[in-house]
């Protein structure tokens, strides 16, 4: 039986990574980029398998909207949300046509794709949906010092996180397989276009995230860190939600009562 992933963001880094690997293990492909040029040049050097571009811009309504119905309509085995923008500036700095492409991209085009893909998914018994964000999503503690400012960036990514894990337990026993995927600083394209000089960092390589995320997907790992070496961090935070959310109580906390 054929495979069949949808990969957005597809024209360069971790997206065209997933796409090269994807097509080397025998899965069909629909390709999805703003760069219509680089999606077919994708699909002329692709021939073993069956490659769809589709020019979209996901930072739009009607793109969201164009991609969506192939989810819904496609028999997809895996829905790959890799598509992305950074802005990396301080909210009160943040142009609002840079906030609402950001929005769009990273958390608008992500739920409505995984919306579209679901119901066929589950229907079929089978199917994986990987969303990558990055490990910025758990850096909202971080004091002034550690880093550029990003709300909007770390808010978006952060969304991803807490969707994925919620998805994946409303999809328990379909099946289905939700993962998100949350790499440090990747070697690709994307910091350049934000005018940022990486080039000194050291940098995980988009085939190695690649590698990481479907072996992730193999080990049932719904939250899957490319670099994080100890998995008891991840745990320990987690752990920390469920405390803080089963600590609840419809009884004001003391520290906010009158003295």
């Amino acid at each position: 039986m054929s495979k069949l992933a949808l990969v957005t963001g597809a024209t360069s880094g971790i997206g065209k990574a997933f796409a090269e690997r994807l097509a080397a293990d025998g899965y069909d492909l629909i390709i999805v980029g703003r760069n219509k040029d680089r999606l077919e040049e994708f699909a002329a050097t692709h021939t073993d398998v069956k490659v769809r571009t589709v020019a979209a811009d996901l930072s739009t309504d009607s793109g969201v909207d164009t991609v969506a119905e192939i989810c819904s309509g496609e028999p997809l085995t895996m829905l790959v949300n890799n598509a992305g923008v950074a802005h990396y500036m301080p909210l009160a700095e943040l142009p609002a046509d840079k906030a609402r492409e950001l929005v769009h991209v990273k958390v608008v085009a992500p739920t409505m794709l995984s919306r579209a893909a679901v119901a066929g998914m589950r229907e079929r018994g089978e199917g994986k949906i990987i969303n990558v964000a990055g490990m910025i999503a758990f850096s909202g503690p971080a004091d002034k010092s550690v880093m550029p400012r990003r709300a909007v960036y770390a808010g978006s990514l952060a969304h991803l996180v807490a969707m994925s894990q919620t998805l994946s337990a409303e999809l328990e026993d379909t099946g289905v397989q939700v993962q998100v995927l949350c790499p440090g600083v990747v070697a690709t394209e994307f910091h350049a276009r934000q005018g940022l000089d990486m080039s000194v960092a050291p940098r995980m390589s988009a085939e190695d995230v690649v590698t990481a995320g479907l072996r992730g997907l193999e080990l049932g790992e719904v939250v899957c860190a490319p670099g994080v070496e100890d998995t008891s961090l991840l745990d320990a935070v987690f752990q920390a939600d469920l405390a803080a959310f089963g600590g609840q109580s419809p009884e004001l906390a003391s520290r906010y009562r009158p003295n």
